[in-house]
């Protein structure tokens, strides 16, 4: 009798610690998760071990250590560091499946944590097994929707994983398929955007995801560059002591041409060593020197990244521009050792390595005038790129793709300063020379002028250019231009 009781003891007090698991996003966690979206990660683990002590069975904490081990991750990309943290994520997975399923955390911690895990199998090239993550993110996050539809941290996962799938490129389009995954840009906008903006609690607790991940969406989604900087501006993001923030605001900026800007925010962030160390800076200040033609300078920032940097993503990118940096000071022999590095460095996973991959092989150097112009373009210094093609035409360019180049970047130069009909006729002229070469010129023409027109609410010649692009065959930067016209399709037709 004696044993019978024991073991019920036995079994009772393990039914009671199940049940103690809990999900308590008390004052301790909430401080925890504000540092660790700063970028604070390790004052952020020190709350986190705080919070466990104040409740051993409170699972919030597992969570939280799935951020920092998330963006230390994504944005180092440390192998070392890989081999330790990535199986993590698969415990806190089997940690967050024996929380109480009346949550409306439980699906929302496991949707959290497979999305990390996802994405940074991305950034060390798994992509099956990304693939595989985010269904399950996916299909948590839309369990927890049904069954806690008014849980408002629901609708800005939702939203964006509805966005995102909703505008993949057809050469992708087999894997939302295979996965079961169907997304809507017009509706996953709409359900972010009602995020971004409520009073609820949760809201206004999440606010460092949503503050990220919005401007992303306007941005490369919908195409609101200028809406995605002016968001950053009326929230008041803290671009100083929020090294997230501030890096998401100089990466947005620099993609908008705004080189200036980039640089000044990040010389004027906190250097505090409390914050994460990561060579990205270096890798984003490199490129608004070189878009300056501030050629030391941007040498040094680029040189310094590639010495630091342990990933792959965006290294051959990396020594092609520090490639380029050598050759327009006339240092060929350093040019070369570093395009060396771009033919036996880093991996092929984003089309800007692809690229810079391509460009190594050819063994071609480009043009030294229109290089210049490109990289005074890309910073923003419009007049500046204008003037050094001043006088020029097709006919002072030899090679066929010199040609193709001029029309695309006399194009893009008159785009950016809103001279819109000579823009057209620009581009106009690259699709025509170059609708049937492998370079990126003629899509991206087409891109441009798709998006003038729709910016104009002429949204049948819009979506004409924008379907130009997408049938146009195998060039550079193909996925990201076709996911980027596939959204100017759905943009115009509402879907």
């Amino acid at each position: 009798m004696k044993h019978y009781l024991f073991l019920l003891l036995l079994c009772c007090s393990f039914l009671q610690g199940q049940t103690q698991q809990v999900y308590e996003f008390n004052t301790t966690c909430q401080q925890a998760y504000q540092e660790i979206t700063r970028l604070k990660i390790n004052s952020g683990l020190a709350l986190i071990e705080k919070a466990r002590q104040q409740n051993p069975h409170n699972l919030i904490p597992v969570v939280l250590e799935s951020y920092a081990d998330f963006y230390l991750l994504f944005f180092n990309e440390d192998p070392a560091e890989y081999a330790t943290r990535y199986p993590r994520f698969a415990q806190r997975i089997s940690q967050l499946e024996k929380g109480p399923q009346s949550s409306p955390f439980y699906y929302f911690c496991l949707s959290t944590v497979r999305t990390h895990k996802a994405a940074v199998s991305i950034k060390f090239g798994h992509f099956w097994d990304a693939g595989w993550e985010f269904r399950r993110a996916y299909q948590a996050i839309k369990e927890n929707r049904k069954a806690f539809p008014t849980f408002m941290p629901n609708d800005l996962m939702y939203g964006a994983l509805q966005a995102v799938v909703g505008t993949i490129p057809k050469g992708y389009k087999w894997l939302a398929s295979l996965f079961g995954m169907k997304g809507s840009l017009t509706e996953g906008m709409r359900i972010v955007h009602g995020f971004v903006y409520s009073n609820d609690p949760w809201g206004r607790l999440m606010a460092a995801d949503a503050n990220f991940i919005y401007p992303y969406l306007l941005f490369y989604l919908e195409n609101k560059k200028e809406e995605a900087l002016q968001f950053i501006n009326q929230r008041k993001l803290d671009l100083v002591n929020n090294h997230l923030h501030a890096y998401m605001a100089a990466n947005l900026a620099l993609n908008n041409k705004q080189a200036d800007l980039t640089r000044n925010i990040i010389l004027n962030r906190n250097k505090s060593d409390e914050y994460l160390h990561t060579p990205v800076w270096d890798f984003e200040m490199g490129f608004a020197r070189l878009y300056h033609l501030e050629l030391p300078e941007a040498t040094s920032c680029m040189e310094r990244f590639v010495s630091s940097f342990k990933g792959k993503f965006y290294l051959k990118d990396a020594y092609q521009k520090l490639s380029w940096c050598y050759y327009l000071q006339g240092n060929m022999q350093a040019a070369e050792a570093a395009r060396k590095n771009v033919l036996s460095l880093g991996a092929t996973d984003s089309d800007a390595d692809k690229q810079a991959l391509k460009d190594a092989q050819s063994g071609r150097w480009p043009n030294v005038l229109l290089l210049k112009t490109r990289l005074l373009n890309d910073g923003g210094y419009h007049h500046d790129a204008l003037a050094l093609l001043h006088g020029k035409t097709e006919r002072d360019f030899s090679r066929e793709e010199e040609k193709l180049e001029f029309v695309y970047r006399m194009g893009r130069i008159y785009d950016d300063l809103g001279r819109d009909a000579e823009a057209i006729t620009f581009y106009q002229q690259a699709i025509r020379i170059g609708a049937n070469r492998t370079e990126y010129f003629a899509a991206r023409a087409a891109l441009q002028a798709g998006q003038l027109y729709e910016s104009k609410g002429d949204k049948a010649t819009a979506i004409s250019y924008y379907r130009q692009c997408l049938d146009m065959g195998d060039h550079e930067y193909k996925n990201s231009l076709d996911q980027r016209a596939k959204s100017g399709i759905a943009r115009c037709k509402g879907e």
